[in-house]
């Protein structure tokens, strides 16, 4: 599999942490055989997150993460130490990098706590190991290195990709859905939003998928579904659509063909479906005055009719009849304090399973509803218990 054949939210996301010159730099830069991060005797080299999509062998398709000093000092020193633990949200492996001559320091024991905490499986790394003479016996998840010399890095990166293999969570988008030979109608509208000469993440990913499962994929706009299903010879299996045309779509297909959305499959592949199914039905209990935040998980240009900061917030008014108040996020950008009544998110095809899961059980733990942009409309439309029949594990949250 090539660099460019994996989007960065399907890869491994890999964190190196530790304090300020215990040496994180130079260990990353060992790993990847690349100048990726800068390196300097100074403490506070690395001021942000860098982050870099690439092949590490025998591992595969990877994200490299190089956070600031856990240690730093000082105001923006304080700010540099939230982002190193913000990158804990999507990291799928934490790499502790500890100057081997110091030893694991209380700052250390504490991001152990945290990677434990969030149920991050981890590596230690003691680095700088060629300026000691003997050395400790090393645990199951420890290793002696010495980026300087290139001493146990190809361990480590063996190290990783054992961990890697044994914590996969793997989920299917679709093929479980689907049996060989099933025909599946992609509904694509094209507007003013929609890329030139190019499809969205999530469509590309469907496509591929059905494609990898044997099925055949059939793909059209909302104003051409009709003719499309007619002049079909075999009826399809399932529909996917857009959600912004869900209601359209919804009555153009016959209630024996099941039908849902791009937004509802990638709710059930990044993150926890059955939680976000029941925020859906929080939209009931809005009231005047409350603050619904919808959450994007990338940054892109807004057109005058966006999903999110339009569309969205026009039809919750519309649905509820209420005052209702919005807060818009996107990219990495999650608040810390969620004083919402309910959280409308993105389908998170631009995050990893590991970022979209902590945004979820962050709000849960918070005790505020979660849902996502297709179930949202589904719920609206009135068709959210036909967009989920696809998906039969769930429709007991109905009964």
């Amino acid at each position: 599999m090539g660099l460019n054949d994996v989007a960065s939210a399907e890869r491994i996301h890999i964190g190196f942490f530790g304090l300020r010159n215990a040496g994180k730099s130079s260990v990353v830069n060992s790993i990847t055989n690349q100048s990726l991060s800068v390196v300097s005797p100074v403490k506070g080299t690395t001021t942000d997150p860098v982050k870099k999509a690439m092949e590490l062998l025998p591992l595969g398709p990877v994200v490299i993460i190089d956070t600031p000093g856990i240690d730093d000092e000082g105001e923006l020193g304080e700010l540099r130490v939230r982002k190193a633990k913000d990158t804990l949200s999507h990291s799928d492996i934490a790499v502790l990098v500890v100057d081997a001559t110091c030893g694991l320091t209380t700052i250390d024991q504490q991001l152990i706590s945290l990677f434990k905490e969030r149920q991050i499986p981890y590596i230690i790394a003691y680095n700088k190991s060629d300026l000691m003479t003997n050395y400790p016996i090393s645990k199951e998840n420890e290793i002696y290195i010495s980026a300087k010399e290139k001493y146990n890095i190809n361990e480590l990166k063996e190290m990783i990709a054992r961990l890697a293999k044994q914590n996969k969570n793997h989920k299917e988008l679709i093929a479980d859905l689907l049996s060989p030979g099933d025909i599946v109608v992609l509904v694509i509208p094209i507007d003013s939003s929609a890329p030139k000469g190019r499809l969205i993440l999530p469509q590309q990913q469907t496509i591929r998928a059905i494609l990898d499962a044997g099925c055949i994929v059939v793909s059209c706009q909302d104003n051409e579904l009709k003719q499309t299903l007619a002049a079909l010879s075999k009826q399809p299996k399932l529909v996917i659509t857009d959600s912004q045309v869900f209601q359209k779509v919804a009555k153009d297909v016959p209630e024996n063909i099941l039908l849902t959305s791009f937004s509802i499959l990638f709710a059930r592949y990044k993150g926890d479906i059955v939680e976000v199914v029941k925020g859906a039905t929080q939209l009931d209990h809005l009231q005047d005055g409350d603050t619904v935040l919808i959450s994007e998980g990338c940054t892109h240009h807004r057109q005058c009719e966006d999903i999110g900061t339009v569309k969205l917030p026009r039809w919750i008014k519309q649905y509820t009849g209420k005052d209702i108040q919005f807060v818009f996020t996107s990219g990495t950008e999650f608040p810390a304090d969620l004083p919402y009544s309910l959280i409308i998110h993105c389908g998170g095809c631009m995050l990893n399973q590991k970022e979209m899961n902590y945004r979820i059980q962050y709000a849960s733990l918070q005790q505020v509803p979660i849902t996502n942009y297709g179930l949202a409309i589904a719920h609206m439309n009135g068709i959210l218990y036909r967009s989920l029949k696809p998906f039969p594990n769930l429709l007991e949250l109905f009964d």
